[in-house]
């Protein structure tokens, strides 16, 4: 006997209630996730300052971010929360998608978010598992370029493979211009409960959170760059990561001052994080 599929409809029913009934322990889950990103963040930040005016500090990227963590005392421990608020905002950025839980509609620009969504959720589930094989011994946090060239390596074997590379490095500048925008726009305070924040806090949340928005995308549309370099040459060794970014930003004229505008603006997207761990607006 063939069983019918049902309708999509009918199974998003029956997975929504679900969601819903489960919704304050992924909200918990979630602002996990956004303290956790935003330690990374200031942490990557707090380095490339260091490394900009100092003769310490260095250019990383995520996951030199989580064996900095390990290197601390209880570095184990702290990585270990690290990894699971890490492991929470995956959960979240899927959720979102599945529900659609941040209105993002069903048109094709929503649904472009959406997919986003499962984009930053398969990200940030890949950077837990990092964490927890730090802490295990079976991966490093060197911070270095290798993983981002693995799957540059791989995307450029698949058929029409740079094509697709390239289709990527536009997307990732893409997200990188979006930001950019956000944080001069600063449209972004209708993700949080505004009116939970003291009122002589609003406008320095605000002026943080551009400062974030804008910093960051910066650096992905030179990872984007690096990605659409990678494509044009059929080369996986010139794809590169957030630390490479930052590097590329130092070897300019005024470097160190470029950097260090760059990496506080890093650390001020770790602290909105960290905002927005307090006072998301969550749909679940």
């Amino acid at each position: 006997m063939v069983h019918a599929t049902p309708p999509r409809d009918a199974v998003k029913d029956r997975v929504e209630p679900a969601v819903r009934q489960a919704g304050p322990w992924v909200e918990k889950l979630a602002r996990s996730g956004y303290a956790a990103k935003g330690v990374i963040y200031m942490i990557i930040g707090m380095l490339a300052l260091q490394a900009a005016f100092t003769s310490g500090g260095k250019t990383t990227g995520s996951e030199g971010a989580l064996g900095t963590i390990v290197e601390q005392p209880f570095g184990r421990f702290l990585l270990g929360l690290v990894g699971v608020g890490l492991a929470g905002y995956s959960l979240w950025r899927f959720v979102a998608a599945a529900i659609d839980a941040e209105n993002e509609g069903k048109d094709a620009k929503g649904i472009a978010k959406r997919i986003g969504s499962v984009i930053s959720g398969i990200i940030y589930a890949v950077l837990a598992f990092t964490a927890f094989q730090i802490i295990g011994g079976t991966a490093s946090g060197d911070g270095g370029n290798s993983g981002t060239q693995d799957w540059t390596a791989r995307l450029l074997a698949a058929p029409f493979g740079q094509l697709l590379t390239g289709l990527v490095g536009a997307i990732v500048i893409g997200a990188g211009l979006k930001q950019i925008a956000k944080g001069y726009k600063g449209d972004f305070s209708k993700e949080l409960q505004v009116g939970e924040i003291p009122a002589a806090q609003q406008k320095l949340v605000v002026g943080i959170g551009r400062a974030g928005y804008i910093a960051r995308g910066i650096v992905f549309a030179i990872m984007g760059g690096f990605l659409i370099n990678a494509a044009m040459n059929a080369d996986p060794k010139r794809a590169k990561g957030l630390g490479s970014a930052l590097d590329l930003l130092a070897q300019q004229p005024y470097g160190p001052w470029i950097l260090g505008v760059v990496a506080a603006g890093l650390v001020a997207y770790g602290v909105f994080m960290i905002v927005q761990a307090r006072y998301r607006r969550f749909a679940v």
